[in-house]
């Protein structure tokens, strides 16, 4: 008898740790001479061409990011290739990179200190989502097509959708172990992928319908001219989003916010997001219920209802609201008896919506009672451009949960330039959200404040602080790359920003050759002058200034004295006697 097995859910993620670019075919085949063998310097993995659309399709590339056509090889070596319509032709082709083995590029690097175990997370890669980006005039369109001709700089190939790729970086710390913060490394871009396809998200980069938005009839030529060029580089245009889209948004955002007061209640009895749509929040638990049919909003909302931002809000509290229902259906391994109370001792209620994005479990097998905290930055280019070209704009997304930190640095001033601030119960914003309901803040021996003993206002996961406020609602910020403005990002966890200042941070990173040399150094400083031997991660991410990051100021030497004297102090033999 034949036994049918089950059959996996179709995954929808379209993350990649890659990123697709066009080089030179020479870097490829530098020698011609040769005739076996692999002749290029770059990883096996990174040399695989790049074939862009799902399996299957026959689509063409949009003309902004046409590739070399690479199926042939000639029998001294050389790829043949035939002419693109943008007249690439034999010079470039289009490959897939590793980031993580993109070392110019990128860098990460983490240290478990005097730790037991490393808590730390981190992932880097290209997310599939419509692009964010603000529209840039044609004339910067033609000019880095024209610039990465003859600089030889390579320029990225589009997105299944036709947009730029949309690039993405997170770092996670953990918190009482590793199962939130390895939940969220693996599935929060998944959250996010969904939550922009169920939203019903739109372009940026497109021409809107006539009429739909507000001040369309207020753009310029040149915005008009971009429109059209975005147009016919990245395929058919779309448009506003429609009622239906809306309406399907509105009924996410309300349900969401019903489970929360079904399942957790407490501080969330009251709670909506400042960027969800107006009218959605019910008065009261008992005024609807899931079951009950959507109503309309009570009031027209001047909150769109479809932005990045709700849709990152909506991910986060989403993936959020699952781990903690899916950890509350699980045996407690503190307590043997716990079987013979009501599932409501830890206030959480419900089940996970469905399964993950990727089609895995959540967690461990036992209940999981600690969080982590999250820091996701999302970079958005208008023109096929990298962003990493110093003649490039793009667009930072940054949206933050708890004491991870986010800097930019000036290419001007050499400056550092935080994104995020910390969620501290001492934070006077984050003060004023939790009195209403927080049982007490108490301060330890440290002199910090703590809500229900987590020095953490806002994380994901932390079940048993649910109820009086602890929410993984994001703060967000939005940068505008001009271009060379930067010279990188930077990602830490709090165990490099609570050892060192963000001048610090960005001083090393300074003084590094590459953006991975420049992560390692950051980490090796906190863990060297680190008093208390936390898990220190940091992320370094080339931007447009790079090659002009020592000009601004006085370069790294702002800082210089006081890591000298830092070092010399915790070398110091008699350090530990004091």
């Amino acid at each position: 008898m034949t036994v049918a097995l089950p059959v996996a859910p179709a995954s929808r993620r379209f993350f990649h740790n890659y990123f697709v670019t066009h080089i030179p075919s020479s870097s490829l085949h530098p020698d011609s001479r040769h005739i076996a063998g692999p002749h290029h310097k770059l990883p096996r993995a990174a040399s695989v061409p790049h074939t862009p659309g799902p399996p299957g399709t026959s689509a063409p590339l949009p003309a902004s990011a046409a590739p070399t056509n690479i199926s042939t090889a000639s029998p001294n070596g050389a790829v043949a290739a035939s002419s693109s319509s943008l007249g690439f032709g034999r010079d470039l082709t289009v490959v897939r990179i590793p980031l993580r083995s993109a070392k110019h590029h990128f860098g990460a690097s983490n240290a478990r200190g005097s730790r037991p175990y490393n808590e730390d997370t981190n992932q880097a890669g290209t997310i599939n989502m419509p692009a964010f980006a603000k529209r840039a005039p044609i004339s910067l369109v033609r000019s880095a097509i024209s610039n990465s001709r003859s600089t030889g700089e390579g320029i990225t190939a589009d997105g299944a959708a036709g947009d730029p790729q949309i690039f993405y970086f997170a770092v996670f710390d953990g918190h009482g172990g590793t199962e939130c913060s390895d939940f969220l490394r693996d599935e929060l871009h998944g959250y996010i992928e969904e939550a922009a396809t169920d939203f019903g998200l739109t372009s940026s980069l497109r021409r809107k319908k006539n009429g739909t938005a507000a001040g369309a009839a207020a753009n310029t030529a040149a915005e008009k001219e971009s429109d059209d060029e975005s147009v016919s580089s990245s395929g058919s245009s779309s448009e506003q989003p429609d009622e239906d889209n809306i309406t399907k948004a509105i009924n996410l955002q309300r349900e969401l916010l019903q489970e929360y007061r079904s399942t957790v209640g407490g501080y969330f009895r009251r709670f909506k997001p400042s960027c969800f749509a107006d009218g959605i929040a019910l008065p009261s638990s008992r005024s609807a219920s899931p079951s009950s049919p959507a109503s309309p909003p009570m009031s027209s909302s001047p909150t769109p209802p479809v932005t990045i931002e709700s849709v990152l809000t909506y991910a986060f509290l989403r993936a959020d609201l699952d781990f903690v229902s899916a950890q509350a259906r699980k045996p407690d391994p503190d307590d043997p008896y716990v079987s013979d109370f009501p599932l409501n001792q830890d206030e959480i209620l419900g089940a996970p919506h469905h399964r993950t994005p990727s089609g895995h479990g959540i967690g461990g097998p036992v209940r999981f009672k600690g969080g982590s905290t999250a820091s996701v930055a999302l970079i958005s280019t208008p023109t096929p451009a990298p962003f990493w070209h110093p003649a490039a704009r793009s667009t930072l997304m940054v949206a933050h949960v708890g004491d991870t930190r986010v800097l930019l640095c000036e290419t001007t001033t050499g400056v550092a330039r935080p994104l995020t601030r910390d969620h501290h119960p001492s934070s006077p914003v984050e003060a004023r959200r939790l009195t209403r309901f927080a049982e007490s803040l108490v301060t330890d021996s440290f002199g910090e404040e703590r809500i229900s003993g987590l020095a953490n206002s806002r994380a994901f996961g932390d079940m048993q602080s649910k109820r009086i406020g602890v929410s993984a609602e994001p703060e967000m910020e939005r940068v505008d790359l001009g271009p060379a403005q930067f010279s990188f990002l930077v990602l830490v966890s709090d165990g490099v920003s609570g050892t060192l200042s963000d001048q610090e941070i960005v001083d090393v990173v300074k003084e590094a050759r590459t953006p991975e040399q420049g992560a390692r150094a950051v980490v090796e400083y906190a863990t060297e002058v680190s008093r208390d031997g936390d898990n220190a991660t940091c992320l370094v991410v080339r931007l447009g200034g790079w090659e002009r990051r020592s000009e601004g100021g006085v370069g790294s030497m702002g800082t210089k004295e006081i890591r000298d004297a830092r070092r010399a102090e915790a070398n110091d033999p008699r350090r530990g006697r004091m």
